[in-house]
């Protein structure tokens, strides 16, 4: 997926098939839902230092709304899938959104990251429009009054608390620093971090930031250096993450450096190729290529069904799943009732765990995360791989 690209402003169906976006608007509905689909929108990165993520999290919806498809929809009704490309910035997010709720989609579904899903959701929610498996951990999505946005993944406190716990418990560091994208993502791995440290009585030994959608990461590295840590957590994106890296590297810095989830793991490893050895992860999905869980057997022949090309990984895996909760909540709905947003949003909360293949969800009243779950994977031969332990 590496070479795929789309203009700012175009419409995808689930088919795959790239639409001109008039060809939508003339199709209009007041809430996406028709006598023979269901339209979903999605604004998210599709070029751009983060383009990788966005690109993945659409290749994996649209594979499970494909799948479903070809089975006949649900209930009788195709699912669809409209995305614009928002650069990762919030000032289009906005945009996007304005002009998705406006066509009258059912819900959004698949944003990427925590700037644009700050000023998105919110939207969404005035909307009374469903905001669905946002590709970000952020906290601000996940207050009790959020009755509009549904979190498929763990939170980027769940995922810091690992980190944390298992540098400290698995390897005895002490000296851990951070580096962090500068804005509302960064600084809410930020916290994570320094909320588990202080669990552990320590300090942080050094925190740098950089510019969101820049690589201008070096002086923020001789910053980290300075205080000569064991470990650095990195809360970024690939592109900017890979630079620090290589360059830390190149410096002579001698420390396990460990991502957050929405660092974009393939992408990071394509990035860094043999540089990359010895890298943590952590994950929110489980791993890509575990098909003795019956949710990756799928999504990898859902994958291969949409791109023969595409390689699995954890980005698309998440938008898979993403997907999936929609069909399967759509699904437990009365077949002979037209569907409404409200009464998706009903299902969710009412219909007690859900099991998406091995991988269970469960919501509830001012509960609006579906899983708990965070896993480890560490870079070793240039491929990623699970582990239950850190090790150096």
């Amino acid at each position: 997926m590496a070479g795929w690209r789309l203009a700012p402003h175009v419409a995808v169906a689930a088919a795959g098939a790239i639409l001109p976006a008039g060809g939508w608007a003339a199709q209009e509905a007041g809430d996406g839902v028709f006598p023979d689909s269901i339209v979903f929108g999605q604004s998210a990165a599709l070029n751009g230092p983060a383009g990788e993520l966005g690109r993945n999290m659409n290749l994996g919806i649209r594979a499970a709304f494909e799948e479903v498809n070809r089975q006949g929809g649900v209930h009788g009704r195709g699912l669809r899938l409209v995305v614009r490309d928002d650069g990762y910035e919030p000032e289009a997010a906005v945009a996007n959104t304005h002009e998705l709720i406006r066509h009258g989609v059912f819900g959004l579904i698949g944003a990427v990251g925590t700037p644009t899903s700050n000023v998105a959701a919110p939207i969404a929610s005035d909307s009374l429009v469903p905001y669905i498996g946002a590709f970000t951990g952020a906290g601000l999505l996940r207050g009790e009054d959020q009755n509009y946005v549904v979190n498929l993944r763990a939170s980027y406190d769940q995922e810091t608390e690992e980190m944390v716990d298992r540098l400290v418990g698995d390897l005895g560091f002490r000296r851990i620093a951070v580096f962090y994208q500068d804005d509302n993502y960064g600084l809410a791995g930020l916290t994570g971090v320094r909320n588990a440290i202080q669990e552990h009585r320590m300090q942080l030994v050094g925190e740098a930031a950089y510019m969101r959608n820049t690589r201008a990461v070096k002086r923020g590295l001789l910053d980290i250096r300075a205080g000569d840590p064991e470990a650095v957590i990195i809360i970024g994106a690939y592109a900017p993450v890979a630079h620090f890296i290589r360059w830390a590297r190149k410096i002579g810095l001698d420390a396990v450096f460990v991502n957050i989830s929405f660092v974009g793991s393939n992408a990071l490893l394509n990035e860094l190729g043999r540089q990359g050895d010895g890298v943590v992860v952590t994950q929110v999905v489980p791993f890509p290529l575990d098909t003795g869980v019956p949710a990756v057997a799928r999504y990898q022949a859902a994958l291969r069904a949409v791109d023969s090309s595409a390689q699995p990984g954890f980005v698309s895996l998440e938008g898979y799943l993403a997907g999936r909760l929609v069909v399967e909540t759509l699904a437990a709905g009365d077949p002979g009732t037209r569907p409404t947003r409200e009464s998706f949003l009903r299902t969710l909360v009412e219909s007690g765990p859900l099991d998406l293949g091995g991988f269970v969800v469960e919501y509830g009243e001012g509960d609006n995360q579906g899983s708990d779950l965070v896993f480890l994977t560490v870079i070793r031969g240039s491929e990623f791989v699970p582990v239950t332990r850190l090790s150096r």
